[in-house]
């Protein structure tokens, strides 16, 4: 499945819209107290600890938004954007676009 943040794909027309689809995933607040628990895994300013769970949620973020770009018959998602939020020290990452239909 193609996923890509510009509007649409070059060389391919969008024949079909199939609506706006989500991702989301959550990393509760032990997540936060276990990488500054580890804190000697900061080398030169970075958390490689925070960094991996930051991807991990990212793409378990944009991997439910493409299954449910599959389910709303798309084969491509147009226009994604990915949103960091914290919320009651929990962060959420979600990833959001458009299920399309490429020809």
């Amino acid at each position: 499945m193609i996923v890509t943040t510009t509007p649409n794909v070059e060389g391919r027309s969008i024949t079909a819209y199939h609506g706006i689809v989500v991702g989301e995933a959550i990393l509760g607040a032990n997540v936060f107290r276990d990488m500054f628990a580890g804190i000697t895994d900061i080398i030169g300013g970075r958390s490689g600890a925070y960094e991996r769970s930051l991807g991990e949620a990212r793409e378990t973020a944009l991997h439910e938004m493409e299954e449910r770009a599959r389910a709303a018959g798309g084969n491509a998602v147009v226009g994604v954007d990915i949103d960091y939020e914290v919320i009651n020290n929990m962060l959420m990452v979600s990833a959001s676009g458009t299920s399309v239909t490429l020809g």
